[in-house]
């Protein structure tokens, strides 16, 4: 069993940067690939980020790929998503996911915090 908590959204002028973090309880949280999710106002949940359990293989979407850098720190159960150079279109409420495959399908996730909100105002 997995519990997941953001943290670090906020609002921010488009071309500024936040740090998001994912903590996580649990002693065997290396064992777990974590993806970023995000779901914008009334459009459905896309693939952001995502890392496997030992931080070796990364994932990104085209559209935050050289803006956006996932990592973690296992030994602090956190996993951390830098996002530079903000758009206005990377609003949205962005969740982190634990499971046991590195995936860009939020199906293979079986563990989901309770999101928080990142809004870059142009």
């Amino acid at each position: 069993q997995v519990q997941l908590v953001e943290s670090g959204g906020g609002l921010v002028q488009a071309g500024g940067s936040l740090r998001l973090s994912c903590a996580a309880s649990g002693r065997t949280f290396s064992i777990y690939a974590v993806g970023w999710f995000r779901q914008p106002p009334g459009k459905e949940r896309e693939f952001v980020a995502a890392i496997s359990g030992r931080g070796v293989s990364t994932y990104y979407a085209d559209s935050v790929k050289g803006r956006f850098t996932i990592s973690r720190d296992n030994a602090k159960n956190t996993v951390y998503l830098q996002m530079n150079s903000l758009k206005p279109e990377d609003t949205a409420v962005y969740y982190c996911a634990a499971g046991p495959y590195l995936s860009t399908g939020h199906h293979e996730y079986g563990y989901w915090g309770q999101g928080t909100q990142v809004t870059a105002s142009s």
